[in-house]
């Protein structure tokens, strides 16, 4: 049950990256497979690297009332372009408006699929 959660999961991720490369000139996505590739490794760095780097800027974080999480959320989705060649964001503030949409995105699809079932 949790790997087709997941997998559910990662092909969401994909949905919102290819609605946010449309939006944005300045986000390029080839392919949907190029999108499912980025949600699967946008999905692991979330599992792996974003808590670590949660912990590490803890003081900024809380200095900053929770908003360099946006940045973190930022750098993640900058880290899953670089692993990726037909994933590009031409710039950080790109990546920081891409995330919030992202994360908006995401958030209204999870509702609409658990929903559903």
């Amino acid at each position: 049950m949790f790997i087709i959660s997941w997998a559910i999961s990662v092909v969401l991720n994909a949905l919102a990256l290819i609605t946010v490369a449309q939006l944005f000139d300045s986000i390029t996505m080839v392919d949907f497979q190029t999108a499912l590739l980025a949600g699967l490794i946008l999905s692991i760095l979330n599992v792996l690297v974003k808590p670590l780097l949660i912990i590490f800027t803890l003081p900024i974080t809380i200095l900053s009332l929770g908003l360099f999480l946006f940045v973190i959320n930022a750098g993640v989705l900058m880290l899953t372009a670089n692993f990726l060649e037909g994933f590009t964001i031409d710039g950080f503030g790109a990546a920081i408006l891409a995330s919030i949409l992202i994360s908006i995105i995401t958030m209204v699809l999870n509702s609409a699929v658990r929903s559903i079932r």
